[in-house]
């Protein structure tokens, strides 16, 4: 038996014993518990993030362009 089906073996034996017991109701009230939190937070997702960051990158490179363009006027003119 390869490692990794032994391993995807072993993960749906454990979920199925665990899903027979009183712990997988703890988790899924633990685990909408913690959503209902998490929600209150007003986080962001990981991709949003990134896409803020993307943004932020392109508007930081745009401000830099137009500060040396300023620089460069403010010399022409004296």
């Amino acid at each position: 038996m390869e490692i990794p089906s032994f391993i995807e073996d072993l993960q749906q034996r454990l979920g199925a014993l665990f899903a027979a017991t009183p712990a997988a109701d703890i988790q899924r009230n633990l685990k909408a518990l913690l959503n209902q939190q998490f929600a209150k937070l007003d986080l962001v997702s990981r991709e949003e993030f990134e896409i803020q960051c993307e943004v932020l990158a392109k508007a930081r490179e745009k401000i830099d362009a137009l500060e040396a363009k300023v620089a460069q006027l403010e010399l022409r003119r004296g």
